[in-house]
């Protein structure tokens, strides 16, 4: 009896047909649904820096740098996309020492900029390192966790696990940068839950958590030490009465409230004074979505809020999908990630969170938070790619560089 062996399928013709996928170059399915959130989002933020004005700043100015860092990052998204990412596991510590070293680098060599150093001045940009540590933090707390796979119930393996986020984080904060600090921590939580780790451990880090939160809200100020700075106090409960301190402390927040709620059903355009007089601080970077809702309204908030609904849908598909637990724990990352900054930042802006300076991904302006989120997004459509194949392939996956 004679057999034929027919080709991988991934090499069939139309075998990824269906659910928004296309066919690559290398025979690889490509996620087009993600691709048109991505999209659907960039084009907001650059329709978005268009027209808010920031003295001291020709027209335009931001909108075509961040076009400029939109076309680098999605070169570096479509590079890592056709990568194999578990390759990344052998280089967990590699990324990890190079993620202390560029923060480190950042306190001795960065500039001050309203009495915080989060960034070296380069030629072309500001490099902040805790943008780039938000998904080198990702890859190597997967990592790490993989490794020690069959020791996952053991409560050495969560607390080495905290020790290796907290850190960065504790770095992140001494710059200082309190919103940022809180990504790594939402991110590390979000690794632990995918990889599955007892319901008991979770419990117990809940309540060390506690425990930090009123030594640095109560108990270290009563000893003298303050944790966090005057500022940063006054960010965190200004947006609990907002009009006690409008002239200070709620300013923000008051003038963003009034920018998105003066916008209504459809926006006030050309007459959007809020923004174009220069009432709304950081129009183009913290509050761009406060600038967007402004001048689009209710209309332009809810489609840059269905992309960000669609992209969170399309990663939640790719943990799904994973070919391994490294790209699921991985993809599990990105989303605490994207999810969480889209939720404050949103929230900070409409009045229901605290400023803490996050970004709002891929709307924000800013180099680094932009090709941070492209990496991020070039890593999930390898995962789904591979997990894609994989399925089709009955675990048999194409090799490619």
């Amino acid at each position: 009896m004679s057999a034929t062996i027919s080709p991988p399928p991934s090499q069939e013709p139309g075998r990824f047909g269906g659910g928004g996928l296309g066919r690559s170059a290398l025979g690889l399915p490509f996620d087009f649904v993600m691709l048109v959130a991505v999209i659907g989002i960039c084009a907001c933020s650059l329709v978005t820096l268009k027209t808010v004005e920031v003295p001291g700043y020709p027209a335009g100015f931001f909108m075509w740098r961040q076009a400029v860092y939109f076309g680098f990052g999605a070169v570096i998204a479509l590079v890592l996309s056709r990568v194999d990412y578990s390759r990344l596991r052998e280089l967990k510590w590699g990324l990890y020492v190079l993620m202390l070293a560029g923060l480190l680098a950042v306190m001795a060599f960065g500039s001050v900029t309203r009495g915080s150093r989060r960034a070296i001045q380069l030629p072309f940009f500001s490099f902040q390192a805790s943008e780039l540590g938000k998904i080198l933090i990702v890859v190597v707390l997967s990592a790490f966790i993989v490794d020690r796979a069959r020791r996952l119930s053991e409560r050495d393996t969560t607390a080495r696990t905290m020790l290796l986020a907290l850190v960065p984080a504790a770095l992140v904060m001494l710059q200082p940068d309190l919103g940022s600090a809180l990504v790594y921590i939402a991110i590390v939580m979000t690794v632990l839950f995918v990889a599955g780790i007892p319901g008991r451990q979770f419990a117990g880090l809940g309540a060390l958590g506690t425990i930090a939160i009123v030594f640095v809200l109560v108990a270290a100020p009563a000893a003298g030490v303050e944790v966090l700075h005057d500022y940063q106090k006054e960010r965190l409960t200004a947006f609990l009465n907002p009009t006690s301190d409008p002239s200070d402390a709620g300013y923000q927040q008051n003038q963003s409230r009034i920018a998105i709620g003066s916008g209504e059903k459809i926006g006030r355009g050309e007459a959007a004074t809020q923004t174009r007089d220069n009432f709304l601080p950081e129009n183009h970077t913290d509050f761009a979505f406060a600038a967007l809702g402004e001048r689009y309204g209710f209309v332009g908030a809810a489609i840059l809020l269905s992309f960000y609904s669609l992209l969170i849908w399309r990663t939640l598909l790719a943990l799904t999908l994973a070919k391994n637990l490294f790209g699921a724990i991985v993809a599990g990352g990105i989303l605490a990630m994207l999810l969480f900054q889209v939720f404050v930042n949103v929230g900070m802006n409409v009045g229901i969170m605290p400023i803490t300076g996050i970004p709002l991904p891929l709307m924000s302006y800013g180099g680094s938070s932009v090709i941070t989120t492209f990496v991020a997004i070039g890593l999930l459509l390898s995962i789904h790619a591979q997990g894609r194949a994989a399925t089709a392939g009955k675990g048999r996956v194409l090799g490619f560089t």
